[in-house]
């Protein structure tokens, strides 16, 4: 059975299997190629064997991994450019700048609004994860370690930008422990970067004035035995950077090149430096293609709202749609004598309706009930949102905690209505409007 060019019943097995190149083995081969299996799994293959095919069998872009505990996240790993195809891995990651040439002022300041971006949507947490710490130009080692030691404070991951090895390896001093991104290695630097880096375990960020410096850079680092590897593909303007980003990411996918099979940083900072709007549009365009870490001068709730909602769908398995948990959402003030709305779990009708609910003053409850993540019209005639599903939820859910006897449903499912009223006696069924933006004045007549 061929994997990869490698005829897997050739290898050397540790004992003798009366199995290889059977039927048997070549559909444990097979399951390993869909990635259902390891091929660490098969009892019967040599070292150098699982060696070769674990080499042959990974992912064309290395998967690794920064910071500790909380702080712990994946970058890389990704098998597919466009996420129509299969689905992106690892979300990118954001983080906001601090610099030595900021004074003590402006430095405390920001950090002070960092925590401030942190909430939660569709049950994942939105919040700036990494700080990226800059030692710019004429800073010494004992002015950047007090930097880097105020920012690690904040128990943010932190992605060091520093170029002097000596400098580095003091800021890793005192915080290597938690495992930061030293973001400095270049074609001058490489060496004692990269010695820096091994020696305190955390990953190297490479850059590069251009694709090819920045190619033979890595190559050099990789014959050091260095590949625990993240590529700054920030060029000289927003059309460089563009085009290195996709470039390096189509090399290691599409070209099976694995020099440039590492994540990416970009630093929309620096392409758009006092420009809030258009580093928030570049971030935009950057989670998309394709930024592992996103660095930006500030993250407030006017960049983190929209650059969030779009990481959320970008990296969502398009397979399985976003769904919100299941319960009682009290709206404008809404309580337990409060009119009780209903619609499905599917995240784009809840914001789009809750939003219109909201728009609306009225007090009430928003019940939401398991509807397999599909739209009104979808989930009814899949049975998922029917009068049994709804009657259910209002029986077991909202009738213990809510007095109201109104429910208000979705117009699209106006047949239910009959349904309802016999399964839940003493409830008054309300078919609202078809379309939400009619909700507003629906309710204010009401």
């Amino acid at each position: 059975m061929g994997l990869n060019g490698i005829q897997i019943f050739k290898l050397t097995p540790k004992k003798n299997c009366k199995e290889c190149g059977c039927p048997t083995c070549m559909a444990f081969s097979m399951k390993v190629a869909q990635g259902a299996l390891k091929i660490e799994q098969c009892p019967h293959m040599s070292d150098d064997a699982i060696a070769q095919l674990s080499e042959a069998t990974a992912p064309p872009m290395k998967t690794i991994k920064i910071g500790t505990g909380d702080g712990e996240f994946t970058l890389g790993g990704e098998t597919v450019l466009f996420r129509h195809e299969k689905t992106f891995v690892s979300k990118t990651r954001y983080a906001v700048t601090l610099c030595t040439c900021m004074d003590d002022a402006a430095v405390d300041a920001k950090l002070a609004e960092i925590p401030k971006v942190d909430y939660e949507r569709i049950g994942e947490r939105m919040y700036t994860e990494l700080v990226y710490v800059n030692c710019g130009e004429g800073a010494d080692a004992a002015v950047y370690t007090a930097l880097v030691k105020k920012a690690a404070t904040l128990g943010r991951t932190l992605i060091l930008g520093v170029t002097d090895p000596e400098i580095a390896k003091a800021a890793l001093a005192e915080v290597g422990a938690s495992k930061p991104v030293l973001n400095g290695a270049n074609a001058s630097n490489y060496a004692e970067m990269s010695a820096v880096a091994t020696a305190a375990g955390v990953v190297l960020g490479v850059s590069g004035a251009d694709l090819n410096e920045l190619y033979d850079t890595v190559a050099a680092i990789e014959k050091l035995g260095n590949k625990n590897l993240i590529l700054d593909v920030t060029g000289a303007d927003v059309k460089a950077t563009f085009a290195n980003a996709v470039q390096v990411r189509r090399a290691s996918l599409k070209d099976q090149d694995r020099t440039f099979g590492y994540p990416s940083i970009i630093n929309v900072a620096k392409l758009a430096k006092g420009d809030a709007h258009m580093q928030a549009a570049l971030t935009s365009l950057f989670t998309m293609k394709y930024g592992s870490i996103i660095v930006m001068e500030q993250m407030t709730y006017a960049e983190a709202l929209p650059v969030y909602g779009l990481r959320q769908n970008v990296f969502t398995d398009p397979q399985k749609p976003m769904k919100v948990e299941p319960g009682i959402y009290p709206l404008n003030g809404g309580d337990e004598n409060s009119l009780v709305v209903t619609t499905v779990d599917f995240a784009l009708t809840y914001f789009v309706v809750s939003g219109e609910l909201e728009r609306s003053g009225v007090p009430l409850n928003l019940v939401i009930n398991d509807a397999g993540g599909l739209s009104v019209l979808t989930s009814w005639a899949a049975g998922k949102f029917s009068s049994g599903s709804i009657a259910k939820f209002i029986t077991e859910n909202v009738e213990p905690k809510i007095k109201c006897r109104k429910l208000l449903i979705p117009g699209k499912v106006a047949v239910l209505k009959g349904d309802l009223e016999a399964k839940l006696p003493g409830w008054e069924i309300i078919v609202g409007p078809r379309e939400a933006v009619q909700l507003v004045k629906f309710l204010k007549e009401m």
